[in-house]
């Protein structure tokens, strides 16, 4: 059975590096203190317990893909070249489950754990490199490194922080995990 992803218009691709459209989503969000990969770990815990059941009327709801994760909104934010550095100490981070395309915040189940957020993403452009293997902070930096090099090539500017993307299940073989850097683009 295939994951849904959210739809997108593809502007441009040049090998890993891409520029995409995406319209408004709905979206299940938590955020959570911690390192990169604990904050990760208990977002994804919170989410799932929502799409799983938690929630009034104790529906399910179908896992999508990507599960994303970025600095909360008070997290640290470093000049273009490097948007965002998710390495380092504990900070918060903001996870977000994107809902499956047939529901709306009117639609979706109430959440029963108050820390899960219901919201609409406005559409947005931007900035993707995709890579495989593990998204430990280190590599994340590093791909968010060379996604900052491609937009000063391109002479684009960043409008938010970097996010993580990561479309497997953990149990997915490393070598074979989709995973994608995106920034948000003026």
């Amino acid at each position: 059975m295939a994951t849904e992803e959210p739809a997108f218009k593809l502007v441009s691709e040049e090998g890993a590096f891409s520029v995409r459209e995406y319209p408004a989503l709905v979206a299940a969000e938590v955020t959570v203190p911690g390192d990169h990969d604990a904050a990760a770990s208990a977002g994804f815990r919170l989410l799932a317990g929502y799409i799983f059941g938690g929630n009034s009327p104790r529906q399910r709801i179908a896992m999508t893909a990507p599960v994303v994760q970025e600095p909360a909104a008070d997290g640290e934010k470093i000049a273009m070249t490097t948007p965002v550095t998710q390495s380092g100490g504990p900070g918060s981070w903001t996870v977000r489950f994107m809902m499956p395309s047939g529901y709306t915040l009117e639609t979706l189940p109430k959440p029963n754990d108050p820390r899960v957020k219901l919201l609409v993403l406005p559409p947005s452009r931007v900035a993707v490199v995709r890579f495989s293997g593990l998204a430990g902070a280190d590599e994340v930096a590093r791909q968010t490194g060379m996604l900052g090099d491609f937009m000063a090539r391109k002479k684009m500017r960043a409008s938010g922080p970097a996010s993580l993307a990561r479309y497997n299940p953990p149990w997915t073989l490393w070598f074979m995990r989709r995973n994608e850097v995106m920034i948000p683009i003026e």
